[in-house]
């Protein structure tokens, strides 16, 4: 009942509106009506009805396209295709009403030329206060969500620097690394550098809210290759994407890293990840082999993190599943308007 409230408020005044204008318009309109009052009240009531299926028929076809055609991303064509429906709307429905009124009454409105230019100037009217209402709806709403997403931004840049410059992955990256120079110089310099590249981008992205693909590729390469030289043979991590699109920063690795914290990495128990597209969409999925502790606060975190930063960019959803021993997260690829 108390959902249905706001409705019957609004409805009740759109109707007290419709009243007072058509008590105005029937005034005005008609010449006879100032001298007969059975001729003001017939006058007043199909006013009152006009008014009405007017104000209601153009609500409902706003909201309809306000769902459609979004006053953020396209102006100039909602303007447009909003003050043609509400037109061809409103002369519609209103000769529709003079010709139901004549046959059930045998009223005669005499020219109809007047009353459709009247009928066109209580459109633009109420067109004025429903798309000026919609606007400011959408423009409070995107206020809204800038700074939402503003919040969002600076929270996951901390978490994805935060994600790689811990302790425990530089501590395992310099363990694996002290192995290396004792046991082959050559891919200690390159595991160096690696580890620079990795670090470097981490850098280089903390304010970006997307990467092309392709860049995000080359960083992935970089992290990868240091967790399989720390795992060897243990941790298997296949990539097959294209170049083409966009990605949120970091996603792809935090995915990785993901799976590499919760699950056991073991000669008995090797993790295959493996990154491909479907669908427009890029799969990250490993097989599940979960370790038996873990980090409740950390569980979960990074894949909310990358939810809701998606969220903001793209009206397509990250997908999380789990079944038949593997697990799958699905990100959408992003394309630019304009690229």
């Amino acid at each position: 009942m108390n959902q249905l409230n706001p409705t019957i408020r609004r409805i009740f005044k759109i109707l007290l509106l419709c009243v007072l204008g058509g008590a105005g318009m029937a005034y005005l309109s008609c010449t006879s009506c100032r001298i007969s009052l059975a001729d003001y009240i017939s006058s007043f009531v199909f006013s009152t009805i006009a008014w009405f299926v007017l104000w209601m028929g153009n609500d409902m076809m706003v909201d309809a396209i306000e769902k459609r055609i979004s006053w953020v991303d396209f102006p100039v064509k909602r303007l447009a295709f909003g003050i043609i429906t509400t037109v061809v709307y409103s002369i519609g429905a209103i000769l529709s009403l003079l010709w139901i009124w004549e046959s059930l009454f045998h009223f005669d409105f005499g020219d109809y030329s007047r009353i459709v230019i009247e009928t066109i100037v209580i459109t633009f009217f109420i067109s004025a206060i429903l798309h000026g209402y919609f606007f400011l709806k959408n423009w409070k709403q995107s206020a809204i969500d800038a700074e939402r997403f503003q919040k969002e931004s600076i929270k996951a840049q901390y978490e994805n620097l935060k994600s790689q410059v811990n302790p425990h992955f530089l501590f395992n990256s310099l363990n694996a690394l002290t192995h290396l120079v004792y046991e082959d110089q050559e891919k200690a310099a390159r595991f160096i550098k690696q580890l620079s590249e990795v670090y470097r981008y981490v850098l280089d992205t903390r304010e970006r809210e997307v990467v092309p693909l392709e860049e995000e590729l080359k960083f992935l390469r970089s992290y990868t290759y240091l967790q399989e030289i720390r795992f060897e043979n243990n941790l298997k991590i296949e990539i097959d994407l294209p170049d083409s699109g966009n990605v949120v920063p970091l996603a792809l690795q935090l995915l990785v890293e993901n799976a590499v914290k919760h699950n056991i990495v073991s000669k008995d128990d090797p993790l295959t990840v493996r990154i491909y597209t479907a669908d427009g969409f890029i799969v990250v999925e490993n097989n599940l082999k979960k370790k038996s502790l873990l980090v409740e606060n950390e569980s979960g975190m990074g894949l909310e993190n990358i939810q809701k930063r998606y969220a903001f960019l793209t009206n397509a959803k990250v997908s999380v599943e789990e079944s038949n021993g593997s697990f799958r997260v699905r990100l959408p690829v992003i394309e630019l308007k304009g690229s």
